[in-house]
């Protein structure tokens, strides 16, 4: 009777969050649409324009043998340190170049077209998926702390963290892809003809906007979501409950809004870390770093969206994004604590 109860209490839970935000859209509508505007515009000035060539030119590579000859170059490397065929390395290469979330994409192609098991696709969800060095240096670095060298400190820590990542998860399920083949070697005589380049590249552009679409429509949402938080009193409340931890850590109590704001939404917490008044700067690059590592809950549903047409499990994205951000913050520390400039 009990477990009967519980299991219809859990179908409700779902639709009751959907009714509350429906309703707190109309409650706080006014600084609701200041926030879907501000999400439009991060979203317009600096999502497309460093992702969206990226999306392409990536969607345009997979038309190549490009990913066969690049995996049979660097397979000496994948595979003692992460565990990972060659062909794993375009994921890992184009994760870091544009950032959130190129990395799960190609994974998720890489398991649509058979080229890793299902395994080593898991692999590279733990580690390949990073914010980009355009947004690190620029954004972070020189935009919000207004120094590139702390923008090229977070790039170098966050780089790091991830090959770390990497390797802790290269005995994920260790002896599972033994006998997996795959169809890479279909790839190797792939060429782009002249006379197909038109539709290619259309198909390729389609693609990606679709991709940055679903971005956009992700960012606009949690910035909506942090609105209905912050107007409502609701992340004043959290920052209470989670007061233990963050005492525990240390964390100073002018961070709490900030660092639960960049666990739901990266670019809106960062935002809020960066321009907080600290003597210790210190305490706000490890913090930014942290975030960074973490991704935040919009990136790990933008994965989630990446790999729902394929079997790959979330659960190393998300073990894989929390130890990142420990490695972030902890070799940020280090670094700060041991570099006389720094």
């Amino acid at each position: 009777m009990y477990k009967f109860k519980i299991v219809k209490l859990k179908n409700f839970i779902l639709p009751f969050i959907l009714v509350f935000f429906t309703i707190c859209l109309v409650v706080f509508s006014n600084s609701n649409l200041k926030a879907a505007k501000n999400g439009l515009v991060l979203w317009a000035n600096s999502v497309v324009p460093s992702l969206f060539p990226f999306f392409v030119a990536t969607e345009l590579l997979s038309y190549t043998n490009f990913t066969y000859y690049l995996g049979k170059l660097l397979n000496k490397f994948m595979k003692p340190l992460f565990n990972i065929r060659g062909e794993g390395s375009f994921a890992f290469i184009m994760g870091i170049l544009s950032g959130y979330p190129m990395g799960a994409k190609i994974a998720a192609n890489f398991r649509q077209n058979n080229i890793c098991s299902k395994v080593e696709c898991e692999r590279l969800l733990s580690f390949t998926n990073n914010s980009g060095p355009l947004f690190i240096i620029g954004s972070v670095g020189i935009s919000l702390f207004g120094n590139s060298t702390i923008g090229f400190l977070l790039l170098f820590t966050h780089l790091l963290a991830s090959i770390s990542v990497g390797f802790l998860f290269r005995f994920w399920k260790k002896n599972d892809s033994k006998n997996f083949i795959s169809s890479s070697s279909n790839i190797k005589n792939r060429t782009i003809k002249l006379s197909s380049l038109g539709e290619i590249i259309g198909n390729s552009i389609k693609s990606s906007i679709n991709t940055i679409l679903m971005i956009g429509g992700f960012v606009v949402l949690f910035s909506v979501i942090l609105s209905i938080l912050k107007t409502s009193n609701l992340l004043n409340i959290s920052c209470y409950f989670m007061k233990p931890i963050f005492n525990f850590f240390r964390i100073p109590q002018t961070f709490y809004s900030g660092f639960i704001s960049g666990i739901i939404e990266l670019t809106n917490g960062l935002n809020i870390i960066c321009n907080i008044p600290e003597k210790n700067i210190s305490i706000n690059i490890i913090i930014a770093s942290f975030l960074l590592g973490l991704g935040g809950i919009s990136v790990l549903l933008q994965v989630w969206s990446c790999i729902s047409k394929t079997d790959l499990s979330i659960t190393p994205y998300i073990l894989g994004k929390i130890l990142q951000a420990c490695f972030s913050a902890l070799y940020t520390w280090i670094f700060i604590n041991i570099v006389p400039f720094l």
